[in-house]
């Protein structure tokens, strides 16, 4: 059975941050969380199923960014037996989100606290680190949008793909890459497509957003979408540029798709790439 997102409604849209409540081995799970702007949101869409944050054991993290676990440290801090599952990379900074914030801070500026609200530390012992597998769904590195980036595969064939399978607002069919600066990794995520793809997933759980129930076509069109917009950007296309032809096609899901994927971000992200990867 595909499982369906809970909207978050970040800054109040609709079909821009979810996330997907879980059985597991070990109880109910979270896989990523939103920020802790949207966490009234979360336990209002817990409650609507009957449930409360205390229900909820684990919290399978993707990766680290803000939109999707940026209140993992609020929510452990109002849960403390909340369980916190994430890369060997992220853990630190779970634990320690200073640098995670300053960078942030630095990117979004003046807009950091309306976006993502209060940064918390999560307790070292509330913190594990993912291996091959987790709670019972086979878990593995899918780097290129970030280096510590995970997905998790569960027996029905539901890969919960975070950004690893870009960003579609359903029931639109147009997939976005989502690139911001510093990690983006053309290379890697190529290959984490491949990876993917081998393990022949019935549909991939989007945080951005919703059960994309066309594998194979979403992937080819992520993969082909990539390389266009990377391409354009090293061939020195403007910021303007880059933005309008993002935008093209979009039509009445635009604002969604560049509230969950700012298109400024895209390009800085693959400028740097470009930067650091001399063509």
């Amino acid at each position: 059975m595909a499982p369906e997102p809970l909207d978050l409604h970040h800054l109040g849209r609709e079909r821009v941050i979810g996330c997907y409540l879980l059985e597991t081995e070990n109880g109910l799970a979270l896989q990523d969380c939103g920020p802790t702007t949207c966490a009234p949101a979360l336990k209002s869409r817990l409650a609507e199923r009957g449930l409360e944050l205390g229900d909820v054991r684990h919290l399978l993290l993707s990766h680290i960014h803000l939109d999707h676990a940026g209140a993992a440290g609020v929510l452990v801090r109002e849960h403390p037996e909340l369980q916190v599952h994430v890369s060997e990379i992220g853990a630190p900074h779970l634990v320690d989100p200073s640098r995670l914030e300053a960078s942030a801070r630095r990117l979004y500026g003046d807009e950091f606290d309306a976006l993502w609200g209060e940064l918390e530390p999560v307790p070292e012992a509330n913190v594990h680190t993912v291996g091959a597998e987790t709670l019972g769904l086979a878990t593995f590195p899918t780097p290129g949008h970030a280096s510590h980036h995970v997905c998790y595969l569960d027996g029905e064939g539901t890969l919960y793909a975070g950004d690893a399978a870009g960003v579609r607002i359903q029931p639109s069919r147009f997939v976005l890459p989502p690139t911001p600066p510093p990690e983006v990794d053309l290379d890697a995520w190529d290959r984490t497509i491949d990876e993917v793809l081998l393990r022949r997933p019935e549909r991939l759980a989007l945080i951005h957003f919703g059960v994309a129930e066309d594998p194979e076509r979403h992937l080819a069109e992520l993969r082909e979408r990539l390389r266009e917009w990377a391409e354009r950007v090293r061939e020195g296309a403007s910021e303007g540029e880059f933005d309008a032809a993002a935008a093209a096609d979009l039509g009445p899901d635009l604002a969604a798709y560049e509230q969950a994927m700012p298109f400024w971000q895209s390009y800085a992200g693959l400028k740097r790439y470009w930067e650091k990867h001399p063509a």
